[in-house]
């Protein structure tokens, strides 16, 4: 846990600090005795910053706790609904859309079909609708505050938060909305985190020629989506969002401070998490794992090369050779685990979900031959990553949650 600093200069540092604490508190809270011990910040500092959180709506009191002497100890907690933040996934063919708390909890959901190659203002159009039904829906489960699950039009969503239905039956299921938990009215909305095949630059949230569509070259994708919808947007590649929801949401047990998130699905790619933070490189390059040529004057590529893991992979997946695709993945993972030393490689993607054991034994072979042939008793662990098929769009809500909690970089 990072440590606070008592300088007025760093005041949202410190609030913060503040904050993750009482996020990774969960419901049962934590005394301002205890975030002081936490942080390193003197009482009367975290004094002042937990009335201006409670003074916000961020946080509120949960009760008492006993102490080891005096009064019993005030404890505090995260108000989840005091903001909520739109994760968008846009892959080539369909478009998810989540609406997350601040604790990254999932409240409503959307699917729709999207044709990434349409074009940038049918795409950005087609966006902002989804966004702004995602939002209103929430007003209407506000305002009913009736707490009881909608109908919905997507299967893959289950449990007491989503009720199940045919996505498949007709394309108006795109206007079906999961939801059980009351949201407040208006929608305390951060802005939008949108994720999508790259290659893109983060920074400034432009993106560059997208593997199959070119014709994203230069386009200023976050400023043409703040515009369209009057907040604030962020964007990143998906496989970098799917990373930082997992280094943020628990997913990855400590142990593991730097893994690898494999992502196949109409495409492949890494999300990298180095030293515990994403690593994005300086021009949002990092993680292009599809890209890398193995088998020199192979089948050609969309990004223009020949021989890409991409390429081998989707071709082995379009003639229904799971193993060999699993094979090919693994070696370049074999590779990527040969360059960075990483701890861990999730899979994902909804390939990988199509047949989660078959990728799971065949990259696992491959790593632990490579293993063997170093000496190594065992390879590096290989899972399936969690959070399924919507663990982009989680990700992608998180690009506006972890700055909040001075997570930016997982």
């Amino acid at each position: 846990m990072a440590s606070g600093v008592n300088l007025l200069a760093l005041r949202s540092h410190n609030a913060a600090l503040v904050l993750d604490l009482l996020r990774t508190a969960g419901e049962s809270g934590i005394s301002r005795l205890e975030l002081a011990e936490r942080t390193g910040l003197t009482p009367q500092a975290v004094s002042k910053i937990t009335a201006r959180l409670r003074a916000d709506g961020l946080a509120e009191e949960a009760g008492h706790r006993a102490s080891t002497g005096g009064k019993p100890r005030t404890v505090l907690r995260l108000v989840p609904g005091a903001g909520y933040a739109v994760g968008l996934h846009l892959d080539r063919d369909e478009l998810r859309a989540v609406l997350c708390d601040l604790t990254g909890t999932v409240v409503m959901e959307r699917r729709a079909p999207l044709d990434l190659g349409a074009g940038s203002e049918a795409v950005v159009e087609g966006a902002a609708r989804e966004v702004e039904r995602l939002l209103r829906a929430g007003v209407e489960a506000g305002t009913a505050a009736t707490g009881a699950p909608a109908v919905s039009g997507d299967p893959e969503v289950s449990g007491d938060r989503a009720a199940t239905g045919d996505l498949a039956a007709s394309a108006s299921a795109a206007d079906s909305v999961l939801a059980s938990v009351p949201v407040p009215v208006p929608v305390p909305v951060l802005g939008v985190g949108v994720a999508l095949p790259g290659p893109l630059d983060h920074l400034h949230g432009v993106l560059h020629r997208v593997t199959g569509f070119p014709e994203w070259d230069g386009f200023p994708l976050r400023d043409a989506l703040a515009r369209r919808l009057g907040v604030p947007v962020v964007v990143d590649k998906d496989t970098n969002a799917a990373a930082l929801g997992l280094a943020l949401g628990g997913a990855v047990e400590d142990g593991y401070g730097s893994f690898a998130y494999l992502h196949l699905g109409t495409g492949l790619g890494a999300g990298l998490v180095i030293g515990g933070n994403v690593h994005r490189g300086a021009r949002t390059g990092a993680g292009e794992f599809g890209h890398q040529v193995i088998q020199l004057d192979g089948p050609p590529c969309g990004c223009g090369n020949r021989g890409c893991v991409e390429a081998l992979c989707l071709a082995a997946v379009a003639r229904d050779d799971v193993a060999e695709a699993a094979r090919v993945l693994g070696t370049g993972a074999a590779n990527l685990a040969g360059l960075l030393d990483i701890d861990l490689v999730l899979l994902g993607g909804r390939t990988v979900a199509a047949h989660p054991e078959s990728f799971l034994r065949g990259v696992g072979a491959v790593l632990d031959a490579r293993a063997r042939r170093e000496g190594s008793t065992a390879g590096i662990p290989v899972r399936i990553a969690s959070g399924g098929a919507r663990g982009v769009a989680e990700g992608a809500a998180q690009l506006l949650l972890a700055p909040l909690f001075g997570r930016a970089e997982g």
